[in-house]
């Protein structure tokens, strides 16, 4: 395992992978190094986003690229006991549960595994090598690298990450957990690449955990894809409690096909700087997508996510709700673009996005948007960005409620709408149960998985919700 520590200017990241391209190709199908170059041309004409660009105004990333970080070529060793850094804590979530360290994939004896019911997960790296043909036909056809430097990004230097294939006709009964882990005592630059296939009518829950354990500076660019075929259906959870020295940009991709449902919940709680992109497209006729969203952020945290669903078969529907609180000198951005080609008649497609600030000093830039060149449509949109209700806090503290409660039920009932949404009872309930400890200032970074926290004692609010 060797490290290389390098500021990744533009120019020294060019350099970078061409000094080490064969430690990064040494397991390359054909396929994927003619990706990778490809990817390096694009990186060397479009280097990384600048504020320039309409889409990356409101988030600097100056800072961030002026850092050190270490780049490691090989994998980290095999016999990691990842119980020993993470434990997870929910009574009664039962999960298969498959773990990243630091940008590799950790397994104790088989790299892949195969259930009885044919599905597959495992490293992406192994899955090139056994079963190449499920990967060849999905990686890299949805994250474009011509326009987004990031993109090339990881294209070039991704060498690791999780695969799961689902078979036609497959429900997967238990959900599959995901937790990506940064355990290091030096800064790092992480490149994780993730594939999800479901075949056709197969049916998966998917929750995605980010989570810190030594908080030094990182830097993690990571692209998820996913294709789900007709009749399909995922559930996918993305869940966020980084430390405030992380740097963290995901690209999530979505390929529906005809009669799919894509049901999508990203839920950030700390973190120093994020930018969640995720891209749905609906391909097929019949295909439904519903987006949520739900960022708490204080301090100096910032926070973007933009949204794109493209609707290009007749007859598919999305709905999209984002909403965020935002404290001190927080950021928040938003921007949710929506297109409906030509031919995507009878379309439903809706958007909201609300935002409350607490302070003066915190700032929300939020740009709901639509783009429509059919006819036979159904389509809104609309965004605010206000104070909590004064009226609704007379009234609650009319009602013998102090102003502390008043102002943390009526921050719950903001952020509960989203969080609902969850179709989990065990993973809703700890979801609920961490928002709580959010709003009321005592959830900082949990030392073991995002979902969990250590305090044993059963957090309640003041005024039992259950009697309003």
């Amino acid at each position: 395992m060797k490290a290389i520590a390098i500021v990744p200017e533009k120019e020294k990241i060019i350099r970078l992978f061409e000094e080490n391209k064969a430690d990064i190709c040494r397991n390359d199908s054909p396929y994927l190094t003619a990706l990778r170059l490809e990817a390096l041309q694009s990186f060397a004409l479009a280097g990384y986003p600048t504020q320039e660009l309409e889409e990356w105004r409101s988030t600097n990333l100056q800072d961030a690229l002026t850092e050190e970080y270490n780049f490691y070529f090989t994998p980290f060793e095999d016999d990691v006991d990842v119980k020993e850094i993470f434990r997870c804590e929910i009574h009664n979530f039962e999960t298969y549960l498959f773990s990243q360290l630091n940008g590799w994939y950790v397994y104790k004896q088989a790299p892949v595994t195969q259930l009885p019911n044919g599905v597959i997960v495992g490293s992406m790296a192994e899955v090139f090598r056994t079963h190449p043909e499920l990967v060849l036909e999905h990686y890299g056809k949805y994250a474009d690298v011509e326009n987004n430097g990031f993109i090339a990004l990881n294209t070039m230097f991704a060498q690791d990450g999780i695969f799961i294939y689902v078979p036609d006709n497959i429900v997967v009964e238990k959900p599959i957990q995901i937790v990506n882990i940064v355990n290091i005592s030096e800064n790092i630059f992480l490149q994780p690449r993730n594939l999800i296939v479901l075949g056709k009518n197969a049916k998966l829950t998917l929750v995605h955990c980010d989570d810190s354990i030594n908080h030094q500076k990182s830097f993690i660019n990571s692209i998820t894809e996913f294709f789900v075929d007709e009749g399909a259906e995922i559930d996918f959870y993305k869940l966020q409690n980084k430390d405030h020295l992380s740097n963290v940009i995901t690209n999530t991709f979505f390929h529906q096909k005809e009669n799919s449902k894509v049901n999508t919940n990203t839920l950030t709680f700390n973190g120093g700087l994020i930018r969640n992109e995720t891209r749905v497209s609906l391909c097929g006729k019949g295909a439904d997508a519903k987006v949520y969203g739900l960022y708490l952020m204080d301090k100096e945290q910032h926070i973007e996510n933009q949204i794109y669903i493209d609707h290009i078969a007749e007859d598919t529907t999305s709905y999209e709700m984002f909403k965020g609180i935002i404290d001190d000198n927080a950021s928040a951005v938003f921007n949710g673009h929506i297109q409906v080609h030509r031919d995507a008649q009878k379309t439903q497609a809706f958007l909201t996005n609300k935002n409350i600030l607490l302070t003066d000093t915190a700032h929300v830039s939020t740009k709901p948007f639509l783009e429509i060149y059919a006819d036979d449509v159904k389509c809104s949109h609309g965004a605010t960005v206000g104070q909590l209700d004064p009226e609704a806090l007379f009234y609650l503290k009319s009602r013998g409620i102090c102003e502390r409660n008043a102002k943390m039920l009526l921050m719950y009932a903001f952020g509960a709408e989203v969080a609902n949404k969850i179709t989990i009872d065990v993973l809703r309930e700890r979801i609920d149960n961490m928002m709580v400890m959010r709003l009321k200032g005592e959830l900082s970074i949990c030392d073991q998985c995002v979902v969990h926290c250590k305090q044993e004692e059963k957090l309640v609010f003041d005024i039992d919700m259950s009697k309003l």
